[in-house]
């Protein structure tokens, strides 16, 4: 079932990265650092079956804040070097963005904090009564966040990139609007969109796209768009999707699901 390629209407070749390339793409962390170490801990086992790779690329596909317990570590072990002799590409989420958006004014921050933005407070150890109720309310608590997170952090998220591209695969962290070209896609749909991407058998010809965002129990290799947000922060099942040349397979921390 997770062995359907990717096939253009122009070529019967498979998606492919370029020759001598190893991409290990990462789903959304949702602050599970114990879960992350883990499944670094894997790629650098796997990668070491491959000594003759010329390139190799981690893409962390975003949402590595909220739901989880240590939204923080998470943040300061992706501001390292996560894996030494790795090229290391830091996607933005949507819960990245809807931080940003609290701290910016933009918002009260109360939607954010009921889909996960409690958990990240206490990780920045912002102690929280009672969701914001008043404009005051939720400009002492943006206070008061603004004051616990460092400024490398706010950086983080500031920069993560909105899209990134191997070969014949895009990663982003939600997915694209079907029928839009690249460069015309919206930062909301790349960061937000689900239904209108998901019901699509083809959200962007001559492109598999590699997404987070909607959780699914194992991942999900539909041809032309591959999910690999398991869930992390509740089912502790945290998934790398490994492409070399025009293979596909997976890694996750659950030991017998190891190659699906």
């Amino acid at each position: 079932m997770f062995g359907r390629w990717f096939r253009s209407a122009a070529s019967a070749q498979p998606a492919q990265v370029p020759g001598g390339c190893a991409v290990y793409a990462i789903g959304d962390v949702h602050g599970r650092l114990d879960l992350l170490e883990n499944l670094l801990e894997r790629i650098r086992s796997d990668a070491g079956q491959y000594p003759d790779d010329v390139e190799r690329r981690l893409i962390f596909l975003g949402d590595y804040i909220d739901r989880g317990p240590a939204s923080r570590g998470v943040v300061d072990r992706l501001l390292e070097d996560p894996l030494p002799g790795f090229a290391t590409v830091r996607l933005m989420g949507n819960h990245e963005e809807a931080l940003l958006l609290f701290l910016d004014e933009l918002n009260d921050g109360r939607d954010w904090l009921t889909f996960g933005g409690l958990e990240t407070l206490m990780s920045y150890g912002v102690p929280l009564r009672a969701l914001p109720n008043t404009e005051a309310a939720a400009a002492v608590l943006r206070l008061a966040l603004a004051s616990a997170v460092p400024q490398a952090h706010v950086d983080f998220f500031r920069n993560g990139a909105l899209h990134h591209s191997v070969g014949d695969y895009l990663f982003v962290h939600a997915g694209v609007r079907p029928g839009v070209a690249l460069e015309k896609q919206s930062p909301g749909d790349l960061l937000w969109i689900r239904d209108d991407f998901l019901r699509s058998r083809a959200p962007l010809p001559h492109r598999v796209v590699v997404h987070g965002h909607t959780i699914c129990d194992l991942p999900q290799d539909r041809g032309y768009r591959i999910n690999i947000d398991t869930g992390a922060f509740v089912s502790g099942r945290l998934t790398c999707l490994v492409l070399r040349g025009s293979e596909r397979r997976f890694l996750t921390t659950l030991d017998d699901e190891d190659g699906i």
